[in-house]
């Protein structure tokens, strides 16, 4: 490696320890190897700077292979579209690669396999190779045609290239063990027929190879030492180092796959296929909409190239897969984005500001810095008059005391300008304000070293000048789903979770600097967010995207929520100490606002599961959240909430109880209700001594139901 000592991951150690073994460093060789069958996603940026930094590390060649073999899913618009992510990405490859430059070579490999009786034709339904597999726990049965003569194999085989059959009639299947606890050891696919025109090779062929038959005799063929996969190849282990068994010349290099851990990233999906359902569903405007993960999608939001690398890197390299929060992504961009966004000014929903005592008719250019982060980013002019646009938020009539912007009677300096005091409103016929009319403090310009100019105020706000603004539109971009993982509920679909607030489109006005500014032109709204050129922005029409904002407001709501729950387990424990049944009405109307105040799926999902003990707190609690919270039963794991019920059912607490009772009249799924029935029925026959009028009243009223 570089002579820069650093800790190695347990990637560079498997290729530092197969040097020391032997390996020439000329010999190693990397791949990076998308299907084109979508765009490329935060994941594949990861698995680009993984195998193209170690190119760079090594200084060795690193491929960029497309594992074209399915004619059906594949496209030239994504093979473009996959080079320009990657040379986007900051990249070069040293050759450009299909698994369909093999085609001719997989297919005479695939006739020597089955001249060595270890491949055969199948003509079994997939409905009965599917049966005659066998599971995971039983052991596979041999296809009733594994023992063709190799002369029929090699005629069907040769029958199947030249198109005689339709799909689905036959297939080429390794012979290997149909007993092998490996389930892709029996006997696997190699060749399928496919009547589908390739975007490479036409009309050429009509069978294509298998993803695990090409996949290992591709890098054999490219000379690829370490092809590394994420963990769900692990099993295609085996198989990979089967077939390069057949085929391998011993005196040529000879190709290792090993695995690292996939990274998913909350708020988002980076499936391919749930992509391309969300495109499709249009629940987002095609594969580059600011709000997707895909690396075209990030670049169109704003994101650098230099950020996506960061994010790579410092997430690091792991063996087990893991979900990292898009607020390191997000940290990465701000991070990248502090150093070279120049700030401008921007209002985003004005309301007009009058400086009464700025004389009509007067113009300024004032000095504005364009970045204090670079002392070689220099300062601009800025127009300044008497009237002005301001951010609606940034007033209020009748301001709380830690209100720190502008209101009647206070002070507040106007950014790079002059200090001034609010004086009075004008409204329209509703009540809204559609003026706000100022004075200024003449000897308080910014930076003019006056001892007004000096004078400490409030707050800063943001302006535009009303004669000098350009209008713009707006795209304010916030995660597109309200859940950390939304694709991981095996009860619910991802798309339950899809954020209806993902976008808002708002007219604006920007500093006449902007007028000119260009596609992915970066800049911080001051006190706004980051902010980027859309394009579709043109000259008439500018049209910004929200990057990301200048704090993690998730974050700070995610806080907000957990303390809420620990909150209200507080309260619960309070519930359980008073004496009278208003004050515990007062308790649970608390814990009631907090929980229906809770939004996080995950969150309300895991204090639900945490709760669920013979704790008659932890078990008032869990039966709290299915009454308040905005989720049902359904929304929950079937197996938790029938445990739920019957530990409730079973706690020595009439409060318990009766909240279980309660909540059970809502229940429409029989298996769940089954679960507990054996319990109410004892607690039907057998009241308990502490029982309140309450509880036997439900019990009654549940007990006419079941009849």
């Amino acid at each position: 490696m570089a002579s820069e000592e650093k800790s190695l991951n347990f990637i560079e150690q498997i290729i530092e320890e197969d040097l020391k073994s032997g390996l020439s460093k000329n010999k190693l060789h990397f791949r990076f190897p998308p299907e084109p069958n979508g765009y490329l996603h935060i994941g594949h940026a990861s698995s680009i700077a993984l195998n193209f930094g170690l190119g760079l590390d090594y200084q060795s060649p690193v491929n960029l292979r497309f594992d074209d073999t399915n004619p059906e899913k594949e496209e030239q618009e994504f093979v473009d579209a996959i080079k320009n992510d990657v040379e986007w990405l900051g990249y070069t490859w040293s050759e450009e690669r299909y698994a369909s430059d093999y085609f001719q070579q997989l297919y005479d490999w695939a006739v020597l396999l089955i001249k060595k009786d270890k491949a055969y034709v199948d003509s079994q339904s997939s409905e009965d190779m599917a049966i005659q597999k066998g599971t995971p726990s039983t052991t596979g049965t041999d296809s009733p045609y594994r023992n063709r003569s190799v002369e029929e194999n090699l005629d069907l085989f040769e029958r199947m290239r030249n198109g005689e059959f339709e799909a689905g009639t036959h297939i080429l299947r390794a012979k290997i063990d149909m007993k092998s606890t490996n389930m892709l050891m029996r006997d696997p696919i190699m060749y399928r027929i496919l009547h589908k025109e390739h975007h490479r090779t036409g009309d050429a062929w009509k069978i294509y190879p298998m993803y695990d038959w090409a996949h290992g005799q591709s890098d054999y063929l490219e000379g690829i030492s370490h092809s590394f996969c994420t963990l769900e190849f692990l099993p295609h282990r085996e198989l990979y180092d089967w077939f390069l068994d057949q085929i391998i010349d011993e005196d040529k290099l000879r190709p290792k796959q090993r695995e690292f851990a996939r990274r998913n990233l909350s708020h988002t999906v980076v499936s391919k296929r749930k992509l391309q359902q969300l495109v499709k569903e249009h629940h987002v405007n095609g594969w580059d909409d600011p709000r997707m993960s895909t690396i075209s999608g990030l670049r169109r939001r704003g994101y650098t190239a230099a950020s996506l690398r960061n994010f790579a890197n410092s997430t690091g390299i792991a063996k087990r897969d893991n979900l990292i929060s898009v607020s390191v992504l997000e940290f990465c961009i701000r991070e990248d984005l502090n150093k070279i966004a120049p700030r401008v000014m921007a209002v985003l929903d004005p309301v007009k500001l009058v400086i009464t005592n700025y004389p009509e008719g007067k113009e300024e250019l004032l000095d504005a810095e364009n970045n204090q982060e670079d002392d070689t980013a220099g300062f601009r002019k800025v127009p300044f008059s008497r009237e002005l646009y301001i951010e609606r938020e940034d007033f209020l009539e009748e301001a709380p005391a830690k209100f720190f912007r502008l209101t009647l009677g206070k002070e507040v300096r106007l950014k790079n300008a002059y200090i001034i005091k609010g004086e009075s409103v004008i409204k329209d016929a509703e009540g809204n304000i559609t003026e706000i009319h100022v004075t200024y403090d003449t000897d308080s310009l910014s930076g003019s070293g006056s001892e007004a100019s000096q004078r400490k105020v409030s707050g800063t706000l943001h302006w535009v000048s009303i004669a000098h603004a350009v209008e713009a539109e707006v795209r304010l971009y916030d995660r597109l789903f309200i859940d950390e993982a939304p694709d991981s509920y095996k009860e619910k679909n991802f798309l339950d979770f899809v954020n209806p607030n993902s976008l808002e489109i708002v007219t604006g006005f920007v500093e006449p600097s902007l007028a000119t500014a260009q596609n992915e032109d970066k800049f911080q709204f001051q006190r706004l967010g980051y902010f980027t050129v859309d394009k579709d922005s043109t000259p008439s029409k500018l049209v910004f995207n929200k990057t990301v904002g200048l704090k993690d407001a998730w974050e700070e709501k995610g806080k907000k929520e957990e303390n809420s729950i620990n909150n209200s387990l507080k309260d619960i424990n309070k519930y359980f100490k008073v004496e009278t049944a208003d004050e515990r009405l007062v308790i649970e109307k608390t814990i009631a606002e907090s929980i229906k105040n809770i939004s996080s799926f995950s969150l309300l999902q895991n204090s639900l599961k945490k709760n669920i003990n013979n704790n008659k707190s932890s078990l008032l609690f869990a039966q709290f959240i299915l009454k308040f919270s905005h989720l049902k039963y359904y929304d929950f794991d079937k197996e938790d909430i029938k445990k739920l019920f019957t530990m409730s059912l079973r706690s020595e607490s009439t409060h318990v109880r009766y909240e279980a009772l309660l909540n059970s009249r809502d229940l429409n799924d029989l298996d769940i209700k089954n679960s507990f029935y054996s319990d109410f029925l004892k607690l039907e026959a057998n009241v308990p001594k502490n029982a309140s009028e309450n509880e036997i009243l439900i019990i009654s009223q549940i007990s006419e139901i079941y009849k």
